[in-house]
């Protein structure tokens, strides 16, 4: 499979509140991010830690919307879609839900140089709020030595 883009350090801080009970998440992993037709993409690898080992999720970053993809043993498609509802498809480790997904805000501010993509949202199960979620996504390009010349590779004194 070919590989898109170049390899990014990627820090995902989840808020999820439940029943008036908060809980933070952070993760820290290695992926790939890249822009295609005004979309940012970033791409990883999903590990034993998040509960979907094997599958590989995409984000895909507009102004207002933030779709997630995704694919492997727990397939799953979500559209974060500023001041909408939509139904989204979610496959977890105990079984397949369609849930509602309405956002409250999506601030995107991906740029070539990485940066970050913050998302708010509701999840519901027939119309029954399941939880209120804030995602916020770090996108870090590798430091570049500025003590190398970048044309030939030498470095500098």
């Amino acid at each position: 499979m070919k590989q898109t883009g170049q390899d990014v350090s990627i820090c995902i801080r989840t808020q999820t509140l439940v029943d008036g009970e908060e809980e933070n998440t952070e993760l820290y992993t290695q992926g790939r991010y890249y822009e295609k037709n005004g979309s940012w993409y970033i791409t990883y690898e999903e590990t034993e830690t998040t509960g979907y080992q094997g599958c590989r999720t995409t984000l895909r970053a507009q102004d207002h919307q933030v779709s997630l993809i995704r694919q492997g043993d727990y397939r799953s498609r979500l559209v974060v879609e500023e001041n909408q509802r939509n139904i989204g498809y979610y496959a977890t480790p105990v079984g397949e839900l369609m849930i509602g997904v309405s956002a409250k805000e999506v601030v995107n501010r991906l740029t070539p140089f990485g940066g970050t993509l913050e998302f708010a949202y509701a999840l519901d199960l027939n119309a029954s709020l399941l939880s209120d979620n804030r995602i916020t996504i770090e996108v870090s390009l590798p430091e570049i030595d500025t003590q190398v010349n970048l044309q030939t590779g030498e470095r500098t004194e």
